[in-house]
């Protein structure tokens, strides 16, 4: 595993990690989905740079559009919790409640 691939790896790996073990507050969690995304943004834009071709150039920018709307569902979801349950701790949310 060259170093490239170890540093990608473990960039993707710490916040899902964090996804996996701190899964006290709403806002962590968001901000674990987006460490993720981004990572995923600047591996695969350094491998459309490295295959030269211009049929993948496009890609990263419709994973970075789908990243924007991830990120505002989430916060618009953060949001409407906060207001209806007063804070954003994942263990207050109860499904069954009306």
């Amino acid at each position: 595993m060259s170093l490239v691939h170890f540093i990608f790896s473990s960039a993707f790996l710490l916040p899902l990690t964090g996804l996996a073990l701190h899964r006290t507050h709403l806002l962590s969690a968001l901000l674990c989905l987006e460490g993720m995304m981004l990572t995923l943004f600047i591996a695969f834009s350094l491998w459309t740079l490295q295959q030269g071709s211009t049929s993948f150039s496009a890609s990263p920018m419709l994973l970075l559009a789908f990243s924007a709307c991830e990120a505002s569902a989430g916060l618009a979801l953060l949001v409407a919790t906060a207001r209806t349950h007063g804070s954003d701790h994942l263990k207050s949310l109860n499904l069954l409640q009306c």
